[in-house]
């Protein structure tokens, strides 16, 4: 049986969606294989930024560009631990390679060469992530929970958090609006 990769996919939380931490979500899955996926929410910004966040964990950063950067609520699961999603890939201590261009990284070193002013310049810092034990992701596509979509680093990394989510739709061709919360199977 050929095994559905979402790797560098959007998830589009349909209008339907009843667990309030993915309501309207835009979910971008760093990996997906047979053990489960894995994933970030990354329209949904908390109210604390980068160069806060750098204080309350005494990485040292001086006038950096990315201080007022949102810190994001990337999904339920560890919601203690940051996940640097990033371009380029880089060499670090903790990176999930997700393609040639991409990383996700939770090791400290990303942050002090942030800190530092160095790369990477293009990044999504989140609190948590979001998981799906192995078939749960299948099982959700299959009661229409999600849309998916290949996922665009323009969305990514150049547009404002409220605007991923209908950027996102517009590459399936569709308008979140005329989506219906519900769903049947013809």
């Amino acid at each position: 049986m050929l095994q559905l990769d979402l790797r560098h996919h959007f998830l589009i939380a349909m209008p339907a969606m009843a667990d309030s931490h993915f309501a309207k979500t835009l979910v971008y899955v760093c990996e997906h294989n047979e053990q489960g996926a894995l994933g970030i929410i990354v329209n949904r910004p908390t109210n604390l930024t980068l160069g806060e966040l750098f204080a309350q964990t005494k990485i040292p950063a001086d006038e950096f560009e990315l201080a007022g950067m949102p810190v994001y609520f990337g999904g339920p699961v560890q919601t203690d631990r940051g996940f640097v999603l990033h371009k380029p890939v880089g060499q670090w201590q903790s990176t999930l390679a997700i393609n040639q261009n991409l990383g996700l990284t939770t090791s400290k070193d990303i942050l002090l060469a942030v800190g530092e002013g160095r790369e990477p310049k293009n990044l999504l810092l989140t609190l948590g992530y979001s998981g799906w034990a192995q078939g749960q992701l299948e099982h959700e596509l299959t009661q229409n929970a999600w849309l998916t979509v290949p996922a665009s680093e323009h969305i990514l990394f150049e547009l404002p958090s409220e605007e991923r989510l209908l950027a996102a739709m517009a590459l399936l061709g569709v308008d979140y609006s005329s989506l219906s919360e519900y769903a049947g199977h013809a």
